[in-house]
């Protein structure tokens, strides 16, 4: 039975992550900015996708800590404005209840 409850915990949490990465990409609120995409925002998703996949419990806490971390990181960068930056932040962190449907 522990061979199955792998796969099956696998199979969630690939879902979640698949659910995630299509809310970022293909959001109702995204289709408007999708012809301004940058590769900072696309790399900064990428990196929640990452960490989602390593993580063995995903819960709201964590999952809003970690966006706060990433978020840090990207405001060192001189390239990124402080809005977008904070629009993209918010962005990923009410993408939560989008992926905590998709993980019940």
């Amino acid at each position: 039975m522990k061979k199955n409850e792998k796969i099956i915990g696998a199979g969630i949490g690939l879902a979640a992550i698949t659910a995630a990465g299509a809310y970022f990409l293909y959001g109702k609120k995204n289709a408007k900015n999708r012809e301004r995409v940058f590769g900072w925002a696309l790399k900064m998703k990428g990196e929640v996708l990452e960490k989602m996949e390593s993580m063995k419990k995903i819960d709201r806490e964590t999952y809003l800590r970690m966006v706060d971390k990433i978020s840090e990181r990207y405001a060192k960068l001189e390239t990124i404005s402080g809005p977008e930056l904070q629009h993209l932040t918010v962005e990923l962190k009410n993408a939560w209840a989008h992926i905590d449907k998709t993980l019940k």
